[in-house]
């Protein structure tokens, strides 16, 4: 039998969401309470592979077990013996053959920014004392879609096997005075895609890449044109959805 698993997770203290060798993760997390607590070994698959310190609000994943058990109930022993920082918000039976990955059928992200000093955002947002054109960089997130091919925005070396990628929406938003995120919806997203493209949107926000330029980056696909990698803290999955459930 299937299940499908959705939770939320302060990526802070991992080394993102997949297994790895040195370091803790967040599979590996689920991985352990779900075996410990169905009493045989449980293989969890994830919607995607959020890097390290990157964090989530809401994450799915799938597992497969002959065990019958209360949803319900496993819900609440799960997040009793999870990390405080990983937290379930249900438990679920669906079809076999829908996979927490492949069958997603679309993801948005936040990328979160402040211009003010403020303590309760550090671990969350990123502090940038530039002055940014904001309504410069929504006409530059617009261009985003008006394109599939985001090798550009590619972390160098990644064994992907095409770079194409279906972008629905892309804008800033701005929360308070001093706070705004980068709000982007696609099928799939590449290694690093959505840090390298909000750092190079930056780049257009301080006037030092025009909206072509920001266009001919696209086009050229290369990642030595694009802007920096903006640090991971300040990156949030915020959904994960599917045409056979609904959330």
């Amino acid at each position: 039998m299937r299940y499908f698993i959705w939770f939320s997770y302060d990526g802070t203290n991992y080394h993102g969401w997949q297994l790895q060798p040195n370091g803790d993760t967040v599979q590996e997390e689920l991985h352990r309470a779900l075996s410990l607590l169905l009493r045989e070994d449980i293989s969890v698959t994830g919607a995607g592979r959020t890097d390290a310190g990157v964090h989530a609000r809401q994450m799915a994943a799938h597992f497969d077990t002959e065990v019958s058990f209360d949803a319900k109930v496993l819900t609440k022993k799960l997040n009793g013996v999870l990390p405080a920082d990983i937290s379930v918000d249900r438990v679920e039976r669906v079809a076999d053959d829908l996979h927490a990955r492949f069958s997603a059928s679309a993801r948005t992200y936040h990328y979160y920014i402040h211009t003010k000093k403020n303590p309760f955002l550090r671990h969350f947002s990123l502090e940038l004392h530039y002055v940014l054109d904001f309504p410069m960089m929504n006409e530059a997130a617009r261009i985003l879609m008006e394109y599939d091919d985001f090798g550009a925005f590619c972390k160098a070396g990644s064994d992907v096997k095409t770079t194409i990628c279906h972008i629905y929406a892309a804008q800033w938003h701005q929360t308070a005075n001093d706070v705004w995120y980068f709000e982007i919806t696609a099928n799939r997203f590449l290694r690093n895609m959505v840090r390298a493209v909000v750092g190079t949107l930056i780049e257009v926000g301080r006037h030092r890449m025009t909206l072509d330029e920001f266009r001919e980056v696209i086009k050229g696909g290369r990642r030595t044109q694009a802007g920096e990698s903006m640090p991971a803290k300040a990156l949030c999955l915020e959904e994960v959805r599917y045409n056979d459930i609904t959330r």
